[in-house]
């Protein structure tokens, strides 16, 4: 007899929201759109979301449309509901366009075609390609996974697109390659924010090649059912959701293999609040505030934080200890 003992993420088919209600477009657009959002959010997340807005993924047809939705992988679920669709496309952090939560209509300037994708460093397959070549090399999954804020607010959404693993493999990296550099599209003409000379742009963020190949290290190229909305880091975005959203270059132009740890954004910024691993723990406060519990986009009240965000089982064994600062800021 098959015994199937289930993960710590899964939860029972009988929980999952079926396909045909999570895939009826029309419909939870039209339910959205006549909801107030975060009606029942706190004060603290309420800043830049206006309840008239449309739903921001309905904006412009993306030439990618016709492939999404796709299979859901029914191995990576969720304990809780997704966040509504309006909240998720709406309240969102993208710097290269300002620094509220309310930049998607600004984010709409980014153009996504031609979009280039460069893989290099120590690699034994460098390329260049568009990225919807990139697309055709590779295979398209959806994954329900929590998103978890440094700022201390989380979400749980459907993202669509492909393991980082299989970008790893299409490169081939060298045996010293021990780091994977990821880096953003530059151009102040588009983003307003990038035109800010004391900041290091464009946005670099980095993982251990070991990180870049776990089972969960995601490239999300969709979202609800349909191509990735812009603001969210339209045509691809990297997502690690054991780890503070800070991490998640959005809108990523190079993949660069290299022997030497890569100092991103944030890091340089403020490296004492914003290190390299920001791995999710309750027991490691921010320097300005507490990260032992989290704001649910679309729930009243707070609720506990979780270790690695809830992923502990799949990643714990990347890093050597619970207990030092370092890997957890």
């Amino acid at each position: 007899m098959l015994i199937k003992i289930r993960k710590s993420w899964e939860m029972r088919e009988s929980e999952a929201t079926p396909e045909s209600v999570f895939h009826d477009r029309r419909r939870l657009v039209k339910s959205l759109a006549a909801t107030p959002i975060l009606a029942s959010v706190g004060a603290a997340v309420l800043t830049g979301c206006d309840s008239g807005e449309a739903v921001a993924t309905e904006i412009e047809k993306d030439p990618t449309a016709d492939m999404y939705p796709v299979m859901r992988n029914l191995a990576y679920r969720l304990d809780r509901e997704i966040t509504d669709e309006k909240l998720a496309t709406t309240y969102n952090n993208f710097y290269e366009f300002g620094t509220s939560k309310n930049i998607w209509v600004a984010a709409q300037k980014l153009p996504l075609r031609p979009w280039e994708v460069t893989i290099d460093g120590m690699v034994d397959n460098p390329m260049t390609l568009g990225f919807d070549d990139l697309l055709k090399k590779v295979k398209l999954e959806e994954r329900l996974y929590r998103h978890r804020c440094v700022e201390a607010w989380s979400m749980a959404v459907p993202w669509s697109g492909f393991t980082l693993k299989q970008l790893v493999a299409l490169a081939s990296p060298k045996a010293g390659a021990k780091y994977l550099r990821m880096t953003t599209f530059q151009d102040p003409k588009v983003a307003p924010g990038q035109g800010y000379f004391f900041q290091p742009w464009p946005y670099v963020e980095g993982l251990t090649v070991e990180e870049a190949t776990n089972e969960l290290a995601f490239i999300a190229t969709g979202l609800y059912g349909k191509p990735i909305p812009k603001q969210n880091g339209a045509p691809l975005r990297l997502v690690t959701p054991w780890k503070y959203g800070f991490k998640s270059v959005k809108s990523i132009v190079s993949f660069t293999f290299t022997d030497e740890r890569p100092v991103s954004f944030w890091e340089t910024l403020q490296a004492s609040e914003y290190g390299f691993y920001a791995n999710v723990n309750p027991a490691f406060n921010h320097p300005r505030w507490s990260q032992a519990t989290e704001q649910v986009l679309g729930q009243d009240g707070r609720v506990p934080t979780l270790l690695y965000n809830g992923y502990e089982e799949q990643v714990a064994h990347l890093y050597p200890s619970t207990t030092d600062r370092q890997y957890f800021y």
